[in-house]
């Protein structure tokens, strides 16, 4: 009998991958949890819940806009509650490294779900081509607070694998596991390696988080939007999350994708070119 998989962010970064790496599997049904679905699913609208979770095994749950959201907790609470009636045997959640208010996510997910994996995973190096920061990359100049931060950046791809393992097997219930990349840089770094892969001239500009909140204003940014970047800028990048872990090793047997191989790759895409 087929194992059934609920991916919700099914369209995000890790969960597109996700199902990439899970749909050609013979032994897994796999089902899209997003809004435009044939069985919709919403975080905002709970109604939509029970309908996604019928017949469902196993789900992978990541959260939008992020665990670290005020109202996240009790969002989390409701659906883990549910799931756990719904005959629901596991769930993976993908969780932020060194969020507190996701932590307490976490905790709730342990407390209702039969069985359960955290991944918990560093910034993405998909931050720089696939979300909020491609755009100042395509202008080519970066500003940024927090420039002399170093985060261990870790790749979407490496998050994929290590999430879908968790999903097909059962020695990852009861464990947490924290995703680092093998190196840590600081923005300005990140920005130097994909101005040198993609051979462009890209400038790096350190901010004050009041000057990038004015700019994030500016640009007219939604104001949600402004709290979780200020939320990771000022909380989360304030050296907790400066060091490296192995345990993409421990659960895949490989090293992880270094940030450099990841910017070689993405520059032959063609991404960063801004006449694309």
């Amino acid at each position: 009998m087929k194992k059934k998989i609920l991916i919700l962010g099914s369209n995000g970064k890790t969960g597109r991958r996700v199902v990439t790496r899970l749909e050609n599997n013979p032994e897994v049904e796999v089902r899209l949890g997003s809004r435009n679905e044939k069985i919709p699913f919403d975080w905002e609208n709970s109604e939509t819940w029970p309908n996604v979770l019928k017949d469902i095994d196993t789900v992978y749950i990541t959260f939008q806009p992020d665990l670290a959201v005020p109202f996240a907790a009790e969002i989390i609470e409701n659906f883990t509650r549910l799931a756990a009636r719904s005959n629901v045997q596991k769930i993976v959640l993908l969780s932020g490294r060194g969020e507190k208010e996701a932590q307490v996510c976490e905790e709730i997910v342990k407390k209702n779900a039969k069985n359960w994996t955290i991944v918990r995973a560093s910034w993405f190096n998909q931050n720089f081509s696939e979300s909020f920061f491609l755009d100042p990359i395509l202008y080519g100049v970066v500003a940024l607070p927090r420039a002399e931060a170093l985060e261990p950046f870790t790749d979407a791809d490496d998050i994929a694998d290590v999430v879908t393992e968790a999903l097909l097997n059962d020695n990852h219930n009861g464990k947490t596991y924290e995703l680092t990349g093998p190196r840590l840089l600081t923005f300005k770094d990140a920005v130097n390696e994909i101005a040198s892969a993609s051979g462009r001239n890209i400038s790096f500009q350190g901010l004050s988080l009041e000057e990038y909140t004015q700019m994030l204003k500016e640009y007219q940014i939604p104001d949600d939007h402004i709290w979780l970047i200020n939320y990771l800028f000022e909380q989360v990048l304030d050296g907790r999350n400066s060091n490296i872990t192995s345990d993409i090793e421990k659960v895949l047997g490989r090293k992880a994708k270094d940030f450099s191989t990841y910017a070689e790759e993405t520059a032959k895409t063609g991404i960063w070119n801004p006449e694309n």
